[in-house]
């Protein structure tokens, strides 16, 4: 592909939604986009549909199940750091049916991480929609984040980049409320990793 009408007959669907297994269904795929649904008959008797005659390409998915791509959400992309190709961790997760990932960390650098996401987005690579989230300071010339007022310059600094989000230590309570804070008002997510050593100051509850 990409193809301008695609079927894929026959399948049970699972959708994500906790409702029941549907099937068999078609799956009618336009543009990259789910236009429809039908039904495909009964369950266990022969099939009561043909496949569209416009369709370019057809799957026959008659026994299998289909589920909506999973969504990985502390997903490291291998490289310099972990001694694994990019390649070789983007095959594995569509492989186990990964369709997304957030980046927690960015370690191959922010500008690496936000040139793969837009690789991914244009088909220029096989891999998974990226989500790139930063930590405090990456990136940047100005120094360490280590003041309220310099949180919130670089969640600025990192929306201007186009980063997403960011994955934030055990920062001083101060500084870690200027960073949840100017990042929901920058409309950016947030994760945490909070090491042991700064527990004590504040933890998850907090």
């Amino acid at each position: 592909g990409p193809f301008r009408r695609m079927v894929i007959m026959g399948a049970n669907l699972i959708d994500g939604t906790g409702a029941p297994m549907q099937g068999p269904v078609d799956i009618v795929i336009e543009g990259n986009r789910i236009r429809s649904i039908p039904s495909a008959g009964t369950p266990g008797l022969a099939r009561q549909r043909t496949p569209p005659a416009d369709a370019d390409h057809v799957i026959d998915a008659t026994g299998m199940y289909v589920l909506p791509g999973f969504v990985d959400l502390h997903a490291h992309i291998g490289g310099t750091q972990q001694g694994t190709p990019a390649e070789y961790v983007y095959k594995l997760w569509l492989a186990h049916g990964v369709t997304t990932i957030r980046e927690p960390g960015s370690g191959n650098g922010v500008d690496w991480t936000l040139r793969a996401r837009t690789r991914s987005a244009g088909n220029e690579i096989t891999a998974p929609r990226i989500w790139t989230y930063v930590r405090p300071g990456a990136g940047w010339n100005d120094g360490a984040v280590d003041s309220p007022e310099k949180a919130r310059a670089y969640v600025r600094w990192a929306k201007g980049q186009g980063a997403d989000g960011f994955k934030l230590g055990s920062h001083d309570p101060d500084i870690m409320a200027a960073l949840l804070d100017e990042a929901k008002a920058q409309e950016m997510g947030t994760q945490a990793h909070l090491a042991q050593t700064g527990v004590a100051r504040m933890n998850v509850l907090d």
